[in-house]
């Protein structure tokens, strides 16, 4: 089971490989929207949780996640928004768009692991 983190920010998307790593998931990453739905073309069957970032340049996280949903391939995979948006509208949206978690940055490596083991459906480390 793969994880993939979509977000334009190069040191969170090595920060959520490391703590994927650390978990003993193998991460894909992506660095905008266009370029995780690609990755979700060529290998979803592999992936078990999408990490997504709300604010990145062209498709935004909130589209991002609203095209996974709307996909039958990929509805069934669980996503958890990576943001700094911590206003409640935003996790609001992200409910109802179908987001499983929403983590705030910045995080401590524990948090992350505890909220990845969640989504995972594992409970906490």
């Amino acid at each position: 089971m793969k994880l993939l983190t979509i977000d334009d920010s190069r040191t969170i998307r090595r920060v959520i490989s490391g703590i994927g790593a650390m978990l003993g998931y193998e991460v894909l990453e992506a660095e905008n929207g266009e370029a995780g739905l690609k990755v979700l073309e060529e290998c979803a069957s592999e992936v078990g949780l999408v990490l997504l970032d709300w604010n990145m340049p062209g498709m935004i996280g909130l589209d991002v996640l609203k095209a996974i949903k709307a996909d039958k391939r990929w509805r069934h995979i669980p996503v958890m928004m990576v943001t700094t948006e911590g206003e409640k509208d935003y996790i609001v949206k992200s409910i109802q768009a179908g987001a499983c978690h929403y983590q705030t940055k910045p995080f401590t490596q524990e948090e992350m692991a505890t909220r990845i083991m969640e989504a995972m459906g594992m409970g906490g480390v």
